[in-house]
């Protein structure tokens, strides 16, 4: 397979940046993930890894090839993009083959090859049959197949289940992920959906305004966001943040009421605000305990999700926390109730910076 490096890599169009000066070096056989908004960049920097786009600035180093300025048929790399790209004048069997057949492949190769990724798409049964007769979810099987019958040196996906209902794209996502798997492909796939990428990607790159926010694997975005955005953008809903005044070991939230920070995050604190400060609070909705002590709030709605119930507890002001809670639970509207969080999972970031403040872990 391929490593992919990006070496300041850019792009403007004019005097807009559409990607600002990125490096990011995917390994070998990794699955990563370009996940942002609509406008972020991550379509951008996928075609100027394929070539279908010219840097603007930059280098990109693909097995230790400066490929910047090679045509895409130049680099090796398959593209699958969202909606499935087929002839549709030509039978499922002589889409996937026509890579095959413009490399000058003999007959006999071409024909073993396409029995090959048939067998392992499980759509041998579609051969014959034209891709305007075939479900959304087999037409994708096919774009995959005419990718993967190339053996590339890598895999480059723009929102390949984007056009998919909601159940084909839990199928296909676990498809992809097997085929990934099986093959030790070197894959470089774009959502916007973060769901999608905590599923299936070894790393994540998150973007927004044309800016790579964070790089970490799906545990390190979800439990440690670098900042702001990461937080809100990753999970559903985003994590808490309730902004307060950090003083004295404790952060106070409003009049009479604080949250006691736990003993390992003092010092920290202390010294990222020199003493005292403003500070945003931030946890997941896990990380929430409803009780009968702890931070006062109001139940300002519920939702049953099947498996949990997701709490909204007003706290006063513009302040609604979301707590997951027992499917079990229930309460009425205007409940007043108290909550705890569990203390490793609280994070601290800076109003002004909208930076995570981290904490020095000693061994």
């Amino acid at each position: 397979m391929a490593t992919i490096e990006l070496q300041k890599v850019e792009k403007k169009f004019g005097d807009l940046h559409a990607v600002k000066p990125m490096d990011l070096t995917i390994h070998d056989g990794e699955f990563v993930v370009l996940l942002g908004p609509s406008g972020c960049g991550k379509t951008t920097t996928l075609r100027m890894i394929s070539g279908l786009e010219a840097v603007t600035g930059g280098r990109i180093i693909l097995n230790g090839r400066d490929v910047t300025w090679a045509h895409p048929s130049e680099r090796d790399i398959a593209f699958v993009f969202q909606f499935f790209a087929l002839y549709s004048h030509l039978t499922v069997r002589q889409n996937i083959a026509f890579p095959l057949q413009a490399q000058g492949e003999s007959k006999e190769t071409v024909r073993q090859r396409v029995a090959e990724v048939a067998r392992l798409l499980q759509i041998e049964h579609v051969l014959d049959v034209k891709p305007g007769a075939l479900s959304g979810g087999d037409r994708q099987r096919v774009a995959l197949a005419r990718a993967l019958v190339r053996r590339p040196a890598a895999f480059l996906m723009d929102e390949p289940l984007g056009a998919l209902d909601a159940e084909f794209r839990e199928t296909m996502r676990a498809e992809i992920k097997r085929l990934h798997l099986e093959q030790h492909a070197t894959t470089v796939y774009v959502t916007h959906d973060q769901i999608e990428a905590m599923a299936m990607g070894d790393r994540i790159v998150v973007m927004s305004d044309a800016v790579v926010q964070q790089i970490g694997t799906p545990a390190q975005v979800y439990h440690d966001p670098a900042n702001l955005f990461v937080a809100r953008f990753i999970g559903s809903p985003g994590m808490n943040l309730v902004r307060g005044h950090y003083a004295a070991g404790a952060v106070h939230l409003r009049e009479g009421v604080s949250y006691a920070v736990p003993d390992f995050w003092v010092s920290t604190l202390n010294e990222a605000l020199q003493g005292e400060g403003d500070v945003i609070l931030g946890f997941r909705p896990e990380a929430v305990t409803v009780n009968s002590e702890g931070i006062p709030a109001t139940v300002y709605a519920t939702d049953l999700h099947g498996g949990y119930t997701m709490l909204h507890l007003d706290l006063g002001g513009e302040e609604i926390v979301h707590a997951r809670a027992p499917r079990s639970v229930h309460y009425p509207i205007g409940t007043a109730v108290r909550f705890t969080l569990e203390p490793a999972m609280v994070r601290f970031f800076d109003p002004v910076t909208e930076k995570a403040i981290v904490r020095e872990v000693t061994a």
